[in-house]
């Protein structure tokens, strides 16, 4: 197929499975299908994994991976994303693998400052993941220089200013 078929293995990641064109019509028009912009949330393996749907054409195992259809006059969609993202999801039912049914979701409180403040909330803690994001990236490019120069360094191949002379073999 040509459409990426997400489970909860691949939700949020890279699908390793694809459905044809045909069938995901089929199944788009048949069950409902989120929007851009709206917030997917696993529910059942790894309960409460938050994803924003960036809208492009996909698919989702059938209720393992749910959204709500939100009032956006009244909730900001990047706040319940983050809402969501560190809800501790206690009220979790099932045998051999956790679920988090639909009424457990929509009996959940959500405390819901002004649209305003949901923003500038959404914002901020958006601009901490921004951050950490590229502490992260930056701490990654480190690692690698320094595996390099480490490499380089135990080999022998680079040399450090100020000490001459030649290598010693020792056996440990």
């Amino acid at each position: 197929g040509q459409i990426p078929f997400y489970k909860i293995g691949t939700f949020g990641g890279k699908a390793d499975a694809y459905i044809s064109r045909e069938m995901f019509e089929q199944y788009r028009n048949m069950y409902p299908y989120p929007a851009k912009g709206d917030v997917l949330l696993s529910a059942a393996g790894t309960i409460g994994k938050t994803v924003v749907f960036d809208g492009r054409e996909s698919y989702f195992q059938d209720s393992n991976i749910v959204w709500l259809k939100v009032d956006e006059s009244e909730i900001d969609r990047s706040f319940l994303y983050y809402f969501y993202k560190s809800f501790p999801w206690k009220a979790l039912e099932g045998t051999t693998i956790g679920r988090l049914y639909n009424s457990i979701i929509l009996n959940t409180d959500i405390h819901l400052p002004s649209l305003a403040e949901q923003q500038a909330i959404a914002s901020v803690l958006s601009d901490f993941d921004k951050h950490i994001d590229n502490l992260t990236e930056l701490m990654e490019k480190k690692k690698a220089i320094r595996n390099g120069a480490l490499e380089g360094l135990v080999s022998g191949k680079t040399r450090i200013d100020g000490f001459g002379g030649e290598w010693e073999e020792k056996t440990l």
